[in-house]
């Protein structure tokens, strides 16, 4: 039985329901994600998964939409 994570991350830059698209349809791509969620009105990326992902895969993806993850506070 294989548990599964959830991480939360604030994606910078996102104003249209098509920036939602994009940042979902590459983050779906990194290995071990199984469910993406975006929230244009606040920015918020849930990315769940398998087990723990990278963050920087993540930032990567999230940069290949055209965006960027905003630093941890």
């Amino acid at each position: 039985m294989s548990s599964t994570t959830t991480a939360t991350y604030t994606v910078n830059g996102m104003t249209c329901g098509h920036c939602v698209s994009s940042v979902k349809e590459e983050v779906s791509e990194v290995g071990g994600v199984t469910n993406v969620e975006v929230d244009l009105a606040t920015g918020l990326l849930t990315v769940g998964s398998e087990g723990p992902v990278d963050r920087a895969k993540i930032a990567a993806a999230v940069e290949e939409a055209g965006y960027e993850l905003a630093d941890r506070s």
